[in-house]
């Protein structure tokens, strides 16, 4: 899909709206529980895997357009796309039918869980409007600001991406 530059205008004030609307409605629903839904507790191990999966999306797609392979490189980068929407609406679901599981670890490796959970939920906040302006710059076929952007966006989605997969594996035994 090419559009033209007078277009990524357009998609900026999707960006931006998006980039608020996200975060602001994961913290509303939150605060939703569905009562009479079961809690949905086999989701965690699903959407860690999407995440896990979407690391490996990322760092492959880099692989890809590094050998050139602009093609494999824009379907790797869809898909890694859709993993993450999966991944946050399961994420939702999950919390929307269950209460929040307390991290039952002791000494510095609470802390450490506590840092790296931190550290994940806000850059999952940062990253957002850096992969959708990311992708608007490919789509558009500004290939050079997509690459100067794209510097900054990979590392930290990628790290949103393994971090999801740590805390995860770090608060599994606490279900």
């Amino acid at each position: 899909m090419q559009t033209t530059q007078g277009n990524t205008k357009k998609y900026n004030i999707w960006i931006w709206l998006l980039s608020i609307a996200i975060p602001i409605a994961v913290a509303v629903l939150f605060t939703v529980k569905i009562p009479g839904v079961e809690r949905l507790g086999f989701l965690p191990p699903i959407y860690a895997t999407i995440n896990g999966l979407t690391a490996i999306l990322l760092v492959t797609a880099v692989f890809q357009i590094r050998k050139g392979n602009r093609k494999k490189h824009e379907r790797l980068m869809k898909t890694a796309i859709i993993f993450s929407v999966l991944f946050l609406v399961m994420y939702v679901a999950y919390h929307m039918t269950s209460d929040s599981t307390k991290y039952g670890g002791e000494g510095m490796l609470k802390y450490v869980y506590y840092f790296i959970l931190l550290t994940h939920i806000l850059l999952s906040i940062v990253v957002i409007p850096f992969v959708l302006i990311t992708y608007v710059r490919a789509i558009s076929g500004q290939f050079y600001m997509h690459r100067k952007i794209a510097r900054i966006t990979y590392p930290l989605w990628l790290y949103v991406a393994v971090t999801g997969v740590i805390v995860y594996l770090m608060i599994s035994p606490y279900y």
